[in-house]
């Protein structure tokens, strides 16, 4: 189950160790304190966390997300399934109604929608999975005190499910197991975190609680809200899959540089024929996430927003391939270089750790290939005559250890 909301690892300086998680026991106090000043009652802090023990299991999980760890490729493809673009399709035909009131509340389309219910619980299928599903107060609290480079953040959160549950916030007669959610506290069909559910979550069915657990309505009408509020436009689309021309200077894909779609044509990068395109004036980003070899996107500003869910490039595009899929696209012109073999973590940390001693900045040393670390790649690539794709290989590894 993804953690939807919740930020990624945070990254350690790569000479600095990380700092060690506090003994649970002794740190209780800490939480029980951390909640009270942030209006928890009393009662309610010492009930729910008094007698409270660790999970080990979701320590591990911290470790070892899918979205930052697998390659891409594998990633998406575990998602978008053909049983899961069908099921998907059933929901959409299912949920026809709820979907266009939606729609017309708060203008983010329902293919989107449904591929995040797709994506976060697959259509609601793992709330009842016993083995999948935690106690959010329990698994918060785990990493409030043992994932200690974001105490701050888990506590929060904590502190955040206690008022929840202090405020008769969450329809708990609909909820034998309590307050329910993914190893990291994200809950419900679209997970949201505690503190989303109390900014964003709505009561879309109109009976009076805001039940993204078990009230498909509302959990799909609070994502629209979010993505609203997060700054998604109406009636524009996430961006699409791009064509390249022969010996295109891989440069220019640095994610972060917008140009028209006319200025994009000129360079000869065009959407996939015969899919849906916006008016030449229209801004996007180009990005090629397994490097010149593999498919390139053109990523519209709303792709920023999925991306405000969940800060995996993985994960935002499963999202937006998905939706798609659900709408009938037949799927990738272009395949992943699948003949790559997967950097290990330490090879990952290997390379940023050697990029950022150039002087070439990675955001830190976490064995996490984010927007920074391609830049350093890129910066690197351009430097040796590398195509600077900032895509990450073990040739590409071999040639950084190379390099003086």
């Amino acid at each position: 189950m993804a953690c939807a909301l919740a930020p990624t690892l945070a990254a350690a300086a790569p000479d600095a160790a990380p700092p060690a998680p506090q003994a649970f026991e002794t740190c209780r106090a800490d939480l029980i304190a951390w909640a009270t000043a942030r209006a928890v009652p009393q009662s309610v802090a010492d009930a729910q966390l008094a007698g409270l023990t660790a999970d080990p299991d979701v320590l591990a999980a911290s470790g070892s997300q899918g979205e930052f760890v697998r390659p891409i490729w594998d990633y998406i493809e575990a998602s978008i399934t053909p049983s899961r673009i069908a099921a998907g399709q059933r929901k959409l035909a299912e949920n026809a109604e709820t979907l266009s009131a939606i729609e017309a509340r708060y203008g983010i389309d329902r293919h989107i929608l449904v591929a995040f219910w797709g994506v976060e619980s697959n259509y609601g299928a793992v709330l009842d999975n016993p083995a999948i599903v935690k106690p959010v107060v329990r698994s918060l609290a785990t990493l409030g005190c043992g994932d200690p480079a974001r105490a701050p953040y888990w506590r929060d959160e904590l502190a955040a499910a206690l008022q929840i549950l202090a405020w008769n916030q969450a329809p708990l007669e609909r909820m034998p197991g309590g307050l329910t959610g993914s190893w990291a506290g994200a809950m419900g069909h679209t997970q949201f975190m505690p503190s989303v559910y109390q900014r964003y979550a709505v009561d879309f069915d109109g009976d009076g609680t805001r039940d993204i657990w078990t009230s498909v309505p509302d959990a799909l009408a609070s994502t629209a809200n979010y993505l609203r509020a997060q700054g998604w436009k109406p009636g524009e689309g996430w961006g699409a899959e791009a064509v390249l021309p022969e010996n295109f200077d891989a440069a220019l894909a640095d994610e972060t540089t917008p140009r028209s779609l006319a200025a994009w044509r000129a360079l000869g990068v065009s959407p996939v024929p015969g899919r849906p395109v916006p008016d030449e004036t229209a801004e996007a980003t180009l990005i090629l996430p397994a490097g010149i070899r593999g498919p390139a996107f053109l990523l519209r500003p709303n792709f920023a927003v999925i991306l405000r869910y969940n800060t995996a490039l993985a994960y935002a595009l499963t999202v937006a391939l998905l939706s798609d899929r659900l709408r009938g696209d037949p799927g990738l012109v272009r395949d992943w270089p699948r003949g790559d073999r997967p950097l290990t973590a330490d090879e990952r940390r290997d390379i940023q750790y050697r990029l950022t001693a150039r002087g070439l900045p990675t955001g830190g040393v976490d064995g996490k290939i984010g927007p920074k670390t391609r830049a350093a790649l890129r910066a690197f690539q351009g430097a040796v005559g590398l195509p600077a794709d900032g895509y990450a290989d073990a040739a590409l590894l071999d040639r950084i250890r190379a390099t003086p």
